[in-house]
């Protein structure tokens, strides 16, 4: 196949021996080059990206349109290395050439396999995505979520640094150079580890929160009083967004060194807390049974936990809290908000006298100073 190879570019080269052979083989390289892209590029056009079938025709048709502008790349990069040999070209050309076409078909591999890494994940995340009903409630599915998209940032790091390294070793100065820094690894791995410790920190961190899982996508974080979603999880940082669209930018070895609030983490369902405070007369049978009727009547309700209790009571008011449960946090805020609205419009319209008041009594501070009054919350002058 190599010989009948040779063959074809030496009988194409007697076409043009009206040019100088080294502009003839130049030409004819770039012919070899376009032509073995182009081949690639109808077979997969053609070919991979129709093959037929839902699950296993799908997974073929993204890989080849993903895949496609590396693979041309490495077709024409490895082509064109072949045929150098067979061409009347100077040596130190040829060298450069073929180093050249070695350096892109390594960097047109590091790109297929981050396309690819990227593709893999997408595909995962779609298949978790179709099969959640609810995203806020789908603990495991949010679990892998996190776990594939730190993967794939790591993978993505990995392979960039292991495709840039592969391509500067083919250099030999450079090959030098790293032979060098190998006998004195020592020194260089104590400099750059003070260079790069936060990089690396938060590194290892998105390592330990992948298999760890402290926080998720879409997990609800209570962050220095406000609550926020985690929106996306990056290879060094985290990105919250807050309930009024702010985004935090928060490192990932925060959350391995500082306690925090996670309302999702092994479930999405919160029971929240309503406090009203009323008057003693408040007659608390009928808020009671009202307060019944308002949580049933609310969709945000998840039909497990409600009840009405006098949780404390001072010198003027008794505090009551309303405690209901809701699937996720954003529906137990409503159902909060529904509570306390209903039930104040309740109250004001059917018994005015259970809202806080203010009492003023008046008595005789002594029994040989009848007319001396003290009073309770105020000053009043006896009738």
């Amino acid at each position: 196949m190599k010989e009948t190879f040779f063959s074809a570019l030496a009988n194409l080269l007697q076409w043009f021996v009206w040019l100088p052979p080294t502009f003839a083989s130049l030409l004819i390289l770039a012919m070899v080059g376009v032509l073995a892209a182009g081949v690639t590029g109808l077979v997969i056009t053609r070919g991979l990206a129709r093959v037929p079938g839902k699950r296993r025709g799908s997974f073929i048709r993204s890989s080849a349109t993903t895949l496609r502008h590396p693979a041309q790349v490495m077709a024409a990069a490895v082509m064109t290395i072949i045929a150098i040999p067979a061409l009347e070209l100077p040596m130190w050309l040829a060298g450069g050439l073929a180093h050249a076409f070695a350096v892109m078909l390594v960097l047109a591999m590091g790109v297929g396999l981050v396309k690819a890494a990227r593709l893999a994940s997408s595909i995962y995340i779609e298949h978790i995505d179709a099969s959640a009903d609810d995203r806020e409630e789908d603990i495991l599915g949010r679990k892998h979520f996190t776990q594939v998209r730190l993967l794939q940032r790591m993978a993505e790091i990995i392979i960039g640094v292991l495709t840039i390294g592969t391509a500067l070793m083919t250099f030999d100065p450079v090959r030098q150079y790293g032979l060098s820094l190998l006998a004195s690894a020592g020194a260089a791995s104590i400099i750059v580890g003070f260079a790069a410790r936060s990089v690396i920190t938060n590194l290892i961190a998105g390592a330990q929160i992948a298999i760890t899982q402290p926080i998720r996508m879409g997990d609800m974080i209570a962050f220095n009083g406000d609550w926020t979603w985690v929106e996306e999880i990056n290879a060094t940082f985290v990105v919250l967004k807050a309930w009024d669209k702010r985004r935090r930018i928060v490192p990932l070895s925060y959350f391995l060194d500082n306690p925090f609030e996670n309302w999702t983490y092994n479930s999405a369902e919160l029971t929240g807390a309503v406090y009203l405070p009323l008057d003693f007369l408040a007659p608390m049978p009928a808020i009671r049974a009202k307060l019944g009727e308002i949580v049933e009547s609310c969709p945000e309700w998840n039909g497990k936990d409600f009840s009405v209790q006098v949780a404390d009571a001072n010198d003027r008011t008794m505090m009551v809290r309303v405690t209901a449960g809701a699937r996720t946090a954003i529906r137990s805020w409503d159902l909060r908000c529904a509570i306390r609205e209903q039930i104040i419009d309740w109250i004001r319209d059917n018994c005015p006298e259970a809202f806080p008041q203010t009492r003023f009594s008046a008595h005789a501070s002594a029994p040989d100073n009848p007319h001396h009054l003290m009073a309770l919350g105020g000053p009043e002058t006896a009738a």
